[in-house]
């Protein structure tokens, strides 16, 4: 048997899971790397209103209110755009249950590390969480764009203008639609945010049907440093907080 025909004969007992796991993109990376970067930049100056450092209202603030919520959708928009890319990609449903389980497992650390040093406002539904439930509830319409995109507009609509005591309830704010905000450090509830990740779902769909075009545009063109913080968003997400706070204390 020839070199070559030994090769090729590897090469057709791969197994299945190992030809379909998914190519990372690097224009999703760079954007999921920008969007980290816009955080980092948020949470710095939080730390720094945290040491006393500045005085900053991020609850009233509408220059911070509006940062937030640019940043809470870029990653919103992405986790939807990467749950259609990763689908036609050929993800399996072990592979998809598996980054569940890191993402919960994460977001439950920052609930217990929030609780140290928040006790009275620690996490309890925050961008993690809500990454999580959403991405479960956004999966199922992958195959359906047009109707993800719909259900997700209406949710931020709702989300938006729709208040009813009831989710006022610690057991039930997380779902959103409460008539005032719970004390907490960090909030993002199913709606409006469910929304933008359904949102997200009918743009990856969008991106697909033109062959990913701009996402490889992007992908050339963005430095390499930025797509490495978006191939490992979650491991940065998690360590950043404590490196700038380490770095402050021994400064300021």
């Amino acid at each position: 048997m020839s070199r070559r025909r030994r090769r090729g004969s590897a090469q057709s007992v791969e197994p299945a899971h190992m030809r379909m796991q998914p190519r990372r993109l690097a224009g999703i990376d760079a954007l999921r790397g920008f969007a980290l970067c816009l955080m980092m930049a948020y949470h710095f100056v939080f730390d720094l209103g945290y040491f006393r450092v500045v005085s900053v209202d991020f609850n009233n603030d509408p220059f911070w209110l509006t940062a937030r919520a640019i940043i809470l959708s870029s990653f919103l928009l992405l986790v939807g755009v990467s749950l259609v890319l990763a689908q036609r990609a050929g993800q399996s449903a072990r592979a998809f249950w598996r980054r569940i389980g890191l993402i919960v497992g994460c977001a439950a650390l920052v609930t217990a590390a929030s609780y140290v040093i928040f006790p009275k406002t620690f996490i309890t539904f925050g961008v993690l969480h809500s990454i999580a439930v959403a991405s479960v509830l956004a999966r199922p319409l992958v195959g359906l764009p047009r109707a993800s995109f719909a259900l997700g507009a209406a949710i931020i609509a709702a989300g938006a203008t729709l208040r009813f005591p009831v989710f006022d309830l610690p057991l039930l704010n997380w779902v959103g639609m409460m008539t005032h905000r719970p004390p907490t450090e960090d909030y993002v509830p199913l709606f409006p945010w469910l929304g933008v990740v359904l949102v997200g779902v009918g743009l990856g769909a969008w991106l697909t049907a033109r062959d990913r075009a701009p996402l490889g545009w992007l992908g050339q063109r963005a430095p390499g440093w930025l797509a490495w913080l978006g191939r490992h968003s979650l491991l940065v997400y998690m360590v950043h907080q404590p490196v700038l706070v380490g770095i402050l204390r021994v400064v300021v």
